[in-house]
């Protein structure tokens, strides 16, 4: 049978989109027809829109913790940067530009809406553009309430309206900033948000309310009842019933002589069984929206909340990447090729990283100071910020330790190559290499002459023996002793070293 395969090595690159699920032969979507419908399983056995969603954000529990994680984010300062590599002068401008706008609109309360986008899977923000002068400019953005909007088998934005609610209004391109989270691919047009997960916990958690009030209701106070004897009347009856009614508000009753009336207290089920399951399924909710339970419940220790809070950073690191690139492919790359074709597109980004610590830092940069390098005046006003100037009256190491009462002075060495210190042990290497094969002569000649005698490495090694009481290394040992003595002066008075001393003078002598 003939193989139809082909072969990879002869083959082109096939540049179109195969397993697209807009063409309608996508198995896992049901039946599409003017709208593609959402695929959440939720929402479609309840046979609502994210109206069912909305409800599940009234949980205290689930607003508290989301609330906290969109903040995070909010509150982390954007920037907007030239594109990476970008050094054309248009590249630049329109960074320059983009910065300028998003000063001028709410820009920060815009993001806060459109990370609603997290909780329902999909965001979508209405950019309101206006003309300045030759260029295009941001004028607002609206989010808008995403159950309006629906994709069509297309692919296209539909706006539903009261007129048009079964294929809505195609809305045109390059006019709404969309925002997806939460889905497994990309054949999910609607993403899936946390109120997907959210949704089970806080409806189990809302029966538990239901049920715990009721045993509130019924077992706060004892339960009164009521004993009559056989063949008492209906009137009778009705009368002790009464009586059993009035105890529940007021301290005193009356009754008929002859019938009995009891409080019955609960003997079984309590209401730390409801608590207990409550506080499970806010923690459920704690670890979908937040990842971890510790910055919105008790923690058990100060490391574990730590561990916590930095996976809680992660996931507000996660949401800038993906809401700042998703303005970037959108509103910032389209203002760039309206008003600055060619150019690169600038790109926004949220500094959600927490602060370094300084003292660590400072640390850290004085052990690198020990191991030879030095800070630029660029990275100090960096690091630790404007305010920073040399000090030209400190001559000793800026990193030291300040002396405590007590110490003496550290000593100072000059820097390598100072003409106005001299290194003092260069100097006398020098001084000693400068004769060195007459100081060595009465030393070398013995042992150069049995080298040049000898008949064989024995033969060498029996004569150099007997000749080793023979060598003469006087001269050595005075030019030595004369160094040492002028680097220990030198070291006591701060005179440098002089190849002019006194031969004569006596290296022993102090005085």
């Amino acid at each position: 049978m003939k193989d139809t395969t082909q072969d990879a090595e002869t083959s082109k690159p096939d540049i179109t989109e195969i397993a697209t699920s807009l063409d309608g032969r996508d198995i896992t979507q049901p039946f599409v027809g003017a709208l593609r419908p959402n695929d959440d399983p939720i929402l479609a056995a309840r046979g609502g829109g994210l109206e069912i969603y909305e409800e599940v954000l009234r949980d205290a529990q689930v607003f508290s913790c989301f609330q906290q994680r969109i903040s995070a984010l909010v509150s982390a300062e954007w920037e907007v940067r030239p594109a990476k590599g970008a050094t054309d002068t248009a590249s630049k401008k329109a960074a320059d530009m983009l910065a300028e706008q998003l000063d001028n609109i709410l820009f920060d309360q815009a993001c806060r809406k459109m990370l609603y986008g997290l909780f329902y899977g999909y965001a979508i923000g209405e950019m309101l553009w206006v003309k300045d002068g030759a260029t295009f400019a941001i004028d607002a953005i609206k989010v808008r309430r995403a159950r309006r909007f629906r994709y069509d088998k297309h692919g296209g934005l539909r706006l539903l309206t009261q007129n048009n609610m079964h294929e809505g209004e195609l809305m045109p391109a390059r006019k709404f900033w969309t925002f997806t989270s939460g889905s497994q691919d990309d054949d999910t047009l609607y993403g899936r948000g946390l109120a997907y997960w959210c949704f089970w916990p806080a409806l189990f958690k809302r029966h538990d309310l239901k049920f715990w009030l009721t045993f509130l209701d019924k077992y706060g106070g004892p339960t009164s009842i009521g004993k009559y004897p056989a063949g008492t009347s209906e009137e009778d009856i009705n009368k002790l019933l009464g009586a059993l009614v009035a105890m529940r508000s007021d301290s005193a009753v009356v009754m008929p002589d002859g019938m009995i009336a009891e409080l019955l207290e609960a003997t079984r089920g309590s209401a730390a069984d409801f608590d207990k399951f409550h506080d499970r399924m806010d923690a459920s909710i704690s670890k979908v929206i937040l990842s971890q339970t510790m910055t919105t419940d008790s923690g058990s220790s100060l490391s574990q909340s730590e561990v916590h809070l930095d996976v809680r950073e992660d996931v507000v690191k996660a949401d800038a990447d993906i809401l700042c690139a998703s303005f970037n492919q959108g509103p910032a790359k389209w203002l760039t090729e309206w008003n600055y074709p060619g150019a690169k597109p600038p790109q926004l980004w949220r500094a959600v990283e927490p602060p370094e610590d300084l003292d660590k830092l400072a640390e850290r940069d004085t052990k690198i100071y020990q191991m030879g390098y030095r800070p630029s005046a660029e990275y100090v006003k960096e690091t630790y910020g404007e305010g920073w100037e040399p000090d030209p009256t400190r001559q000793q190491d800026a990193t030291q330790t300040a002396l405590q009462p007590g110490q003496e002075t550290p000593a100072q060495f000059a820097e390598p190559g100072d003409a106005s210190s001299p290194d003092i042990i260069q100097q006398a290497t020098g001084d000693l290499y400068s004769d060195w094969e007459e100081l060595m002569a009465p030393i070398v000649d013995p042992i150069r002459d049995q080298l040049e005698s000898a008949t064989s490495i024995e033969d060498f090694r029996d004569k150099i023996v007997d000749r080793l009481d023979g060598m003469d290394d006087a001269q050595f040992a005075e030019h030595m002793a004369r160094l040492g003595f002028s680097a220990r002066l030198t070291g006591e008075t701060g005179a440098p070293i002089s190849g002019s001393e006194d031969p004569d003078a006596n290296p022993t002598d102090e005085g």
